[in-house]
């Protein structure tokens, strides 16, 4: 059995590990397979919501903790116990939504296990689709009525672009919110606020302490700009080909896309030690 150089390897979900069929490929399965039968620890973190998440590391058969809502809840796969749950107050998170508002935005808030949305169109249904989820759409009151109304404590604010707007969008957002929330993005119409006191970041750093790895042997990969605070927490942060130009920028790239088993390649090259 082939020994590890990285006992731990935290992957994005969307645009990394899964393919652009919404599959992992068979050949990362089995190279994952290879990495935790020789000792290494697989774990996810990504800004979907928990109960789209959790099935799909299960498909996987992987077990221990998984991170989700841009590593602010991290549960274990097995008992979907919460180990972190970094919501936002009621009056944050309608404070967020104001601003989005404001901004006519097609707005989603999220609860720990469902999600209201302001309206329903073509790509809502498209991201229902392909997360397996489906939003309360609420057109009676603003979503910020909403959530004061019902005191709920939300994990992430999401806005629904047209990539051409995100730019824009995500620079008003963040001049509006940045200095008091984490705003970032993700995908190519995804701009997302969540607490300030989480993210990606943190979540490498909670699951390396709870797994007893050195911070600087464990590896992040991602594609999208909120993978940049685990690539920066990571021993090694590796950014896939098919990454954005703004995470290329900023973290070592890996010469692989998710559709070229990017990360199987990268559990090969730097996870395993040479046969």
């Amino acid at each position: 059995m082939r020994k590890i150089n990285y006992p731990l390897i935290i992957s994005d979900f969307d645009g990394t590990l899964l393919g652009s069929d919404g599959a992992v490929s068979d050949a990362t399965k089995r190279k994952i397979d290879e990495y935790i039968a020789a000792g290494g620890t697989f774990g996810i973190c990504t800004g979907r919501m928990f109960t789209s998440i959790l099935p799909r590391a299960r498909e996987l058969g992987l077990k221990g903790l998984v991170a989700s809502y841009q590593g602010s809840v991290i549960t274990d796969i097995e008992s979907g116990k919460l180990l972190v749950d970094g919501y936002l107050p009621a009056d944050e998170a309608a404070e967020i939504c104001k601003v989005f508002e404001r901004l006519d935005l097609h707005t989603h808030v999220y609860t720990l296990n469902e999600f209201y949305v302001n309206r329903r169109d073509e790509a809502l249904s498209l991201y229902e689709k392909i997360c397996n989820v489906k939003g309360n759409v609420v057109e009676e009151e603003p979503l910020s009525g909403l959530v004061l109304r019902k005191a709920l404590k939300i994990r992430k604010v999401l806005a629904m672009v047209y990539a051409e707007d995100k730019k824009r969008i995500f620079e008003n957002v963040l001049k509006a919110l940045g200095e008091k929330f984490y705003v970032t993005y993700s995908a190519a119409n995804l701009v997302e606020v969540t607490s300030r006191a989480y993210s990606k970041g943190t979540a490498v750093k909670f699951m390396a302490d709870y797994y007893g790895v050195p911070i600087e042997r464990t590896i992040a990969a991602g594609d999208s700009l909120n993978d940049l605070p685990m690539l920066q927490a990571a021993g090694l942060g590796l950014a896939v080909k098919n990454a954005d130009e703004a995470l290329k920028d900023k973290a070592q790239s890996f010469p692989f896309t998710n559709d070229e088993d990017a990360i199987g390649k990268i559990i090969e090259t730097y996870g395993l030690a040479k046969e």
